[in-house]
């Protein structure tokens, strides 16, 4: 074997400046870049299975206002957003809602020990009345992948007026799949 100083010259010096370990490293990333690297390549899948699948994204509150004596029906609307897998087939159903003694066709806000009945429909007619038996009252639809927004057209018939308050009631939105 030579000596460093025959192998890199004019490193005699600067060794003799040195940590001896300074220069064993010196020497061996010398050693090291002087050497040739191989690779070896491979691959691998990647994979992630859908399945049908829906989500409310977005409801929002049936707001009959503020009015008086309920001589004429009162109309408003509401929307409420679903997103399901495409090409997946559902049905969206609305509860009849948690007053005493209401149904699908005849919804009941409650207040003040008093009731208001109120209606919900699909249609701007006033006409279908939207439930929540499938195949039935409820509003079908196939998903997209994107967000599909739906309206809910409400009424309050002409009725008895009951005291002034605030009415309420909470309905149940159920996607079937």
């Amino acid at each position: 074997m030579k000596p460093l100083e025959q192998v890199l010259p004019g490193v005699a010096a600067l060794a003799g400046a040195l940590p001896r370990t300074t220069v064993v490293v010196a020497g061996l990333l010398a050693a090291a870049t002087g050497a040739s690297a191989a690779t070896v390549t491979d691959s691998f899948g990647v994979t992630i299975t859908i399945q049908s699948d829906c989500q409310i994204t977005a409801t929002n509150t049936l707001d009959f206002g503020t009015t008086g004596v309920l001589t004429a029906a009162v109309d408003t609307t509401s929307t409420l957003d679903v997103v399901c897998t495409p090409s997946t087939a559902y049905d969206i159903g609305l509860s009849a809602g948690g007053g005493s003694g209401a149904t699908t066709t005849t919804r009941k806000m409650t207040g003040g020990g008093a009731t208001i009945d109120y209606q919900m429909f699909s249609d701007s007619a006033h006409t279908t009345n939207w439930g929540d038996t499938v195949a039935t009252d409820t509003v079908s639809s196939t998903g997209t992948g994107s967000t599909q927004s739906f309206t809910i057209y409400g009424r309050v018939p002409a009725q008895a007026t009951p005291a002034t308050g605030t009415y309420t009631d909470t309905v149940t939105v159920t996607v079937t799949f």
